[in-house]
């Protein structure tokens, strides 16, 4: 099996490291993150700088917050671009920017190197159990080198395009997702405001045109009052700015997802960056005047 570096051992990386050893790959991190220990007690081989991981792995993974994260492991010093070998695979797991991933691409494939952009779908309940969806952009030789590893991490994997098509994808899955959460925010606020039972009434719409996973799972979550983050609203704001700004680069208006991004601007404001998304609903709850 090829030695996989990575780079990126938070709440959704971690997991996905784990299913990768568990499925019996050897794993090289970075010594300096707080969670290598439990991946080293595992067997995982650990180094102390990017280009040294990079180096000693035929296939590198990051999955970081945000683009100038992913920038600082590739171009930084003692980053990936100075240890990568000719021959290797990048793969890029974070969600970023179309024009970040295009840049890395371009940078790498000078390097005799492969790039994928391949973010993903699912959360950090996909990432422990290897369900999660993951949107590819790079070459269809990669995609296929890479499939393995996409098959232990998740339930679907599929090659949208070239380079920077994964990440157009994530932003408008984003945007899908954003604007869902504000219509059950807001639905679940006025039934919640006339007196209507929210557990029948999402029991009912499950059962209709309107079911949907985020009725599902964040109904409930707002039903329970459980706001701990799958995903955090403020890594979900991240996001729906990266789909506001290709909005700008490609001139196409995105009404919908400037409102959302908006009012999950009021929710960070209000110190509530670290809830889960679904945490729009206590926004509207407020605005609505409900105690």
């Amino acid at each position: 099996m090829k030695k996989v570096g990575f780079i990126g051992l938070g709440i959704m990386g971690k997991p996905m490291a784990i299913n990768l050893m568990d499925a019996g790959y050897s794993l090289i991190v970075l010594d300096t993150n707080k969670s290598a220990g439990d991946l080293t007690h595992k067997g995982a081989e650990a180094f102390s700088t990017c280009k040294e991981v990079a180096a000693n792995s035929d296939i590198v993974i990051t999955m970081l917050p945000d683009s100038p994260e992913v920038k600082e492991v590739v171009y930084g010093k003692d980053g990936i671009l100075e240890g990568i070998k000719s021959g290797a695979i990048f793969v890029d797991m974070s969600t970023i920017a179309p024009s970040t991933a295009r840049e890395v691409y371009d940078s790498l494939k000078e390097k005799g190197v492969e790039a994928l952009d391949a973010p993903v779908s699912g959360g950090q309940v996909g990432a422990e159990g290897g369900t999660l969806s993951i949107m590819c952009g790079g070459s269809q030789a990669a995609f296929d080198e890479v499939m393995p590893l996409f098959q232990v991490m998740g339930k679907s994997a599929v090659l949208i395009g070239d380079a920077g098509a994964g990440q157009m994808t994530k932003a408008c899955n984003q945007m899908i997702v954003g604007m869902t959460i504000q219509a059950v925010a807001e639905s679940f606020t006025l039934a919640k405001k006339a007196g209507v039972n929210l557990e029948k009434m999402r029991e009912a719409l499950l059962g209709g045109f309107a079911q949907s996973r985020i009725l599902d799972l964040h109904g409930q979550r707002i039903i329970d009052r459980n706001f701990d983050p799958g995903f955090k609203i403020k890594l979900h704001r991240k996001d729906m700015n990266i789909a506001l700004e290709a909005g700008k680069e490609f001139s196409v208006p995105l009404y919908g997802s400037a409102l959302v991004a908006s009012h999950m601007d009021a929710v960070l404001a209000s110190g509530k960056g670290e809830y889960d998304h679904s945490s729009l609903a206590l926004l509207m709850e407020q605005l609505a005047n409900i105690k």
